[in-house]
């Protein structure tokens, strides 16, 4: 066992605390990282604070994880001592499944073991990226393209395959019109990838307060969602809507922002149940979909793409005593765009 300093919530809903965990020995096909830099994603604040029901404690969170390898086991084909590479939000599944098989782990049918907040297959509790080393099994590792800075890339372990993932799987490119709800962590890198792949991308926020931000990032066209004329102008416009946002919305009034046969893609998750009118699906044959992260191969080929259209997350670096801070910031919609623990201050 390898002791490291890391940074953790000792109970529901407490400060993070500085401390110590073990992180297991490396066995045959695991991958020890050097871990430099980690990203705060709103889920973790969810999970520290239990808003998505009971969670372990202490608890270690993180799982936008970007470093370098130092030691690999015999086994391990994949990587080599000194390859930057990162680790996103699960580190195994049972791999045995049809979708495990199909390169959709997520999507595990016994249920993908989560970065942090889970018990590992060895019965261990799993602790994430908020701390200076991580051991991971090679098959759930990805490749830092050289074109990605570190920093940069760590947020997209998570946010940046969030939106990847449904961008892709709806279909935004050209001749296609895609809205992109909220412009946080989550949605500034769903502009700039929505934006790569050509589509026409529009911003739907609380207010025009960001706008400069979101036309920079790569919007063509920026709306306030607070302006009830918006609803009236937008009406029947989108191809896709990707949704960011935690905290409950009139799913019904978005839906009729689509053109018929368009599609609501939800990536945020608020802690509340949904009202619905059914109508508001049937009536333009609709659909309202939801997306979760996407598998390792899926997650390599994004940030690939990311690498090579040159886009990395907007972010903020912090220490790590100045994490209880940014939660704080981050629930207060006061980052522009992503927190990152630089990893050698914990």
């Amino acid at each position: 066992m390898t002791t490291v300093a890391a940074y953790a919530a000792p109970a529901p809903k407490a400060p993070l605390e500085r401390t110590t965990i073990e992180r297991r020995e490396v066995r045959e096909f695991d991958v020890l990282i050097d871990i430099e830099f980690a990203g705060i994603c709103h889920s973790d604040i969810h999970q520290a604070r239990e808003g998505w029901g009971e969670a372990i404690f202490p608890m270690v969170p993180g799982h936008e994880i970007a470093g370098v390898v130092s030691e690999v086991g015999p086994g391990v084909t994949k990587f080599a001592v000194g390859d930057r590479v990162g680790v996103g939000c699960m580190v195994d599944s049972c791999r045995e499944c049809e979708n495990c098989k199909a390169g959709r782990e997520q999507y595990c049918v016994e249920g993908n073991i989560q970065t942090y907040n889970a018990v590992g297959r060895d019965g261990e509790p799993t602790y994430g990226g908020y701390s200076q080393k991580v051991v991971v099994d090679e098959n759930f590792v990805v490749r830092v393209p050289d074109g990605l800075s570190l920093d940069v890339a760590a947020p997209l372990l998570c946010a940046g395959i969030t939106l990847y993932s449904p961008l892709k799987r709806f279909g935004a490119g050209p001749g296609k019109k895609v809205a992109i709800v909220g412009l946080g962590g989550l949605g500034h890198m769903g502009v700039k990838i929505a934006h790569a792949l050509g589509a026409e991308v529009t911003v739907l926020s609380q207010s025009l307060r960001k706008q400069e931000d979101g036309l920079r990032l790569g919007a063509d066209h920026y709306y306030a969602t607070s302006d009830p004329k918006t609803f009236e102008e937008l009406s029947g416009t989108f191809d896709l809507i990707v949704s960011t946002v935690s905290a409950p919305l009139d799913f019904n009034a978005y839906l009729a922002l689509l053109k018929p046969e368009g599609t609501l893609a939800n990536v945020g998750a608020p802690e509340e149940p949904i009202s619905l009118n059914l109508f508001s699906v049937i009536g333009g044959g609709k659909s309202l979909a939801g997306s979760m992260i996407g598998g390792i191969p899926e997650t390599q080929e994004m940030l690939d793409f990311c690498a090579e259209h040159g886009l990395g997350a907007e972010i903020e670096l912090i220490r790590g005593d100045q994490i209880n801070e940014a939660y704080e910031r981050v629930l207060g919609s006061d980052v522009r765009y992503r927190f990152v623990i630089d990893t050698a201050t914990i």
